[in-house]
């Protein structure tokens, strides 16, 4: 297989590896085809009022101010005196999409909708509001639109503000909530002049939604801590009473009016949130009115938190609940069918309602999800051969008609306790079978992948084994024995996909099933390889082989823990700083040494520190900006002080724009972080600088020389000037000494080369990067290049966990794009943060780009190596953008002299 066939394969096939995961284990969980189920007793109400206070933590509410007066009195003093209350325990993600569709929907969102922004659900699904006769709704265009669309009927009505005042920077967001409740006011004002209106608003089975997105905005803008978010509260308090009582005006107080009081998600104390932090995920849950409980005094309740007497709220009883189990309580309360994709259950203790009432009620909800349950196994037996099929047996259909039977039996003999009991262990059977069916296909389908995977990591390491290294002998080929084996395997590929053909199965299945034919043949094709690289092993010496192991083991297991302890890199850098005194180095090139020890130990310091982005530091932003300021004039007085003869006008002209761009960037970043805290928005001037920093960023390099440090000192200047203005505290420093180990990286490697007598050692300063990759001749795999592809892992974990972990890249921070733009637009905003995270990879790619060329590597056959131990796609492409950015150049003129060495 030629090299570029051979590279493009393992780009399809890793390809197929990745959207494996997704297609694994995170289809949706919906299914359709079931009927609709509902309570035909009366309803306790006529109509519900739900109020969201998006990103609302359980603790901001509930606990008191310093002078021990209660946040939201109103709201308070209905828990203590009018309705009942808890903590509604929400489910990663904590975005506001996934976090309204459990609650009017009732099921926790479908993951494959972060593709649409959690604007959309790629699969319809049915909620509380299409199962009601009217729904009017007021709020964010980002949240209303979405359940409109999704209702079958013209019933749901949507009243949204413009995308443009979803704006972090500017006046107080709480003026969101404002409009809001000046909204509903004026709206219920103007029935009385619509009869048709009017007669609408007093039918039966009508939801009044409140989306109140202040809070939320507020947040993110100066954190759950800060005056403007408790004053937001404060104001959705005293809305809230506001509409509750003229509500009550309205409808002349006939007690038929219940209102729910929640979250959608919490926040973090840094304003983040996305990720399952226990303020993340506990929200607070009012409920008052028609049908819903008074407060129950105990004298005393267990949680394993200690909120209760903080709260100064120990003998109130506390109704938790999960988030999904709040549509049906809506649902129950108004007397419309429990949403048929809901996997909530009925929490009892909120309803103020007779114990038979309370025991249908329970009943209807257990039928409503046994009905899921019931789709699901129907659709996969009917795709799945008889004698393959292995049903859920806990729930059998004999188990199923014996529980239902024992359980309209318990209510007919009014025994409501043993009913509702009974319907409780159907709802657990039930949600367990749905998940047992959702997840049928997942270990067939991860073993075939597994198989596939390891087969192309087997043949890898073959084909460099073959081709770069004298490890094997050159083998005989015996075309009868190869036909032979294709054959063989060509009729286990026939068998797997005449057994995926008759069950039905996805076109998807066929590949992750068939994948591993091919690849495995490929193996098989090399045995001789094998036999080789065995016998050679055997000749090996035991104890220097299993000490060789051993290092091994060590560094990836070092690797593995990085990615859920931090600290681990710190260990890692620190063993890294001693690397020139074990090998010696130190003796060949004591200043380099010296500088290499030093910024490994810099470098350590950062995964010590807290996750960027929790206490924004714009003055370490600044001192980043001037520190590279101070290093590209010392650089440039570096270049003019030898007389560069390859450095040319225009040349200088491309490091002087970059240096300008640097220092604009650190101008705009403190210019806006002092705007926005004065609450005067984003300057429109400093936006158009920092998009036209970005852009240019992005081709500025290609206009400098492509001799090597000059080149690489252009791409860090470029990154950094983007970089700075996506930074809120020390990642920038963090990504600058980055790039000064990367630079040092690179003159250590010479030194290694040539103290292993590879080569002799070229110079470093004249060396070009368009000259080198045309190079042919290199030399084979050593065992010290083992030891350099672990350093460009470990640097490649490090770029990505250095600064943070898994949780705060997938919070929602927004302070991070602010140079860019204020206003709400996940899309943007999600690409600026990627763009964020990719930067320190770009620039160590770069670094390893310049030390596969400068050791006289093959680029592509250390990037297979890199393939088989990073196992990503990642770094392959990180690759090509390295060798775009370092050896293409765009010519203004065509004057440019060259010159060679």
């Amino acid at each position: 297989m030629g090299t570029p066939v051979f590279v493009l394969a393992g780009l399809l096939v890793h390809c197929v590896f990745l959207a494996s995961i997704f297609d694994i284990y995170f289809t949706s969980p919906l299914v359709h085809g079931m009927t609709p189920q509902q309570t035909l007793l009366p309803s306790p109400a006529k109509r519900l009022v739900l109020f969201v206070a998006d990103g609302l933590r359980a603790d901001s509410l509930y606990e008191l101010d310093s002078n021990s007066t209660p946040r939201a009195p109103f709201l308070r003093s209905i828990l203590e005196n009018n309705g009942s209350w808890g903590i509604s325990h929400t489910h990663v993600p904590t975005e506001s999409r996934p976090g309204h569709v459990a609650l009017i929907a009732g099921f926790y969102e479908d993951v494959s909708a972060v593709a649409k922004g959690w604007k959309e659900n790629p699969v319809e699904f049915d909620s509380v509001f299409n199962e009601s006769r009217y729904t009017w709704s007021w709020g964010s265009p980002d949240i209303l639109p979405m359940f409109a669309k999704g209702a079958s009927g013209d019933h749901v009505y949507t009243f949204c503000y413009t995308a443009e005042s979803e704006d972090f920077g500017t006046q107080d967001a709480s003026r969101l909530d404002t409009w809001v409740f000046d909204h509903v006011k004026s709206f219920f004002n103007s029935s009385r002049n619509n009869q048709t209106l009017y007669s609408a608003l007093n039918e039966e089975k009508v939801v009044l939604f409140l989306h109140l997105l202040g809070i939320d905005t507020n947040g993110h803008a100066h954190r759950p801590n800060s005056r403007e978010y408790k004053e937001n509260i404060r104001k959705v308090d005293e809305g809230v009473k506001e509409i509750a009582s003229m509500l009550e005006n309205f409808y002349g107080n006939d007690g038929k009016t219940a209102f729910i009081l929640t979250s959608d998600h919490g926040m973090t104390d840094w304003g983040s949130h996305g990720a399952g932090h226990p303020s993340e995920t506990l929200t607070p849950l009012i409920a008052w009115g028609a049908g819903v409980n008074y407060p129950q005094r105990v004298a005393s309740q267990f949680f394993e938190d200690n909120f209760l007497k903080e709260w100064k709220l120990e003998n109130l009883k506390r109704l938790d609940v999960n988030q999904a189990d709040i549509a049906p309580l809506m649902a129950s309360l108004i007397g419309v069918p429990f949403p048929l994709n809901s996997v909530g259950t009925l929490p009892l203790e909120y309803l103020n309602n007779s114990a038979y009432f309370k025991a249908e009620s329970m009943f209807t909800n257990a039928v409503q999800i046994l009905e899921q349950f019931k789709v699901k196994m129907t659709q996969k037996k009917e795709t799945t051969l008889s004698f393959l099929f292995m049903p859920f047996k806990p729930l059998s259909d004999s188990e199923q008609i014996n529980l239902l039977k024992k359980t309209r039996l318990y209510i007919q003999q009014e025994k409501y306790d043993e009913a509702v009991s009974l319907c409780k262990a159907l709802i657990i059977l039930a949600l367990e079978g749905l998940s047992y069916y959702h997840t049928y296909d997942r270990l067939f389908l991860g073993l075939s992948i597994a198989m596939g995977f390891v087969g192309w990591t087997a043949y890898v390491i073959l084909v460099i084994i073959k081709t770069h290294t004298n490890l094997t002998k050159a083998a005989q080929s015996h075309d009868k024995e190869s036909t032979i084996l294709l054959y063989c395997f060509a009729f286990v590929g026939m068998i797997i996909a005449f057994f995926l053909l008759i069950q039905m199965c996805p076109w998807t299945y066929y590949v992750y099933c068939l994948l591993p034919v091919p690849v495995w043949y490929a193996v098989v094709k090399e045995l001789h390889i094998i036999q080789d690289l065995a016998a050679n092993l055997l000749s090996l010496h035991v104890g220097r082989s299993m000490g060789f192991l051993l290092v091994c083991a060590l560094g990836i297991e070092t690797l593995v823990f990085s990615f859920f302890y931090r600290s681990t890199l710190t260990v890692g850098l620190l063993v890294f700083a001693g690397w020139p005194v074990i090998t010696q180095l130190w003796v060949r090139a004591k200043t380099t040494a010296l500088i290499w020890i030093l910024l490994c130990v810099l470098l350590a310091i950062f995964p010590l520190m807290p996750v960027v982005g929790r206490e924004p530091n714009i003055p370490l932003v600044i001192a980043a900006g001037l520190l590279t300021l101070l290093i590209s004039c010392s650089f440039l007085a570096s270049l003019c002080k030898s007389k560069n003869k390859y450095m040319n006008n225009e040349d200088l002209i491309v490091q002087f724009y970059q240096m300008l761009s640097i220092a604009l960037s650190t101008y705009v970043v403190s210019s806006t972080h002092n705007s926005l805290q004065n609450k005067q928005g984003l300057p429109v001037l400093n936006q158009i600088i920092s998009w036209t920093t970005l852009v240019s960023s992005s081709v500025s390099p290609l206009l400098s020389p492509t001799f090597l440090f000059q080149r690489l000192f252009s791409i860090l200047l470029s990154l950094m000037s983007t970089y700075l203005l996506l930074s809120t505290g020390y990642e920038a420093l963090f990504l600058l000494v980055l790039s000064g180990l990367m630079f040092v990286w690179i003159n250590m490697e010479q030194e290694a080369l040539q103290h292993y007598s590879f080569s002799r050692k070229p110079k470093l300063a004249v060396f070009n990067f368009s000259y080198a990759t045309d190079i042919m001749q290199f030399r084979q795999l050593h065992l010290d290049d083992v030891r350099r592809s672990f350093f460009f892992v470990f640097f490649i974990v490090t770029a990505f966990f250095g600064t943070g972990n898994i949780a705060s890249v997938n919070s929602f921070e927004p302070a991070s794009v602010y140079c860019f733009l204020t206003v709400f637009s996940p899309f943007v905003m999600g690409g600026l943060l990627v763009l964020k995270v990719v930067i320190p990879f770009v620039l160590v790619s770069c670094a390893f780009e310049a030390v596969q060329v400068t050791t006289q590597l093959s680029s592509k056959s250390i990037s297979h190596y890199v393939l088989v131990m990073s196992l990503t796609i990642f770094m392959m492409l990180m690759n090509g953008l390295a060798q775009l950015l370092t050896t293409k150049r765009l010519e203004l003129s065509r004057k440019t002299k060259h010159h060679f060495t």
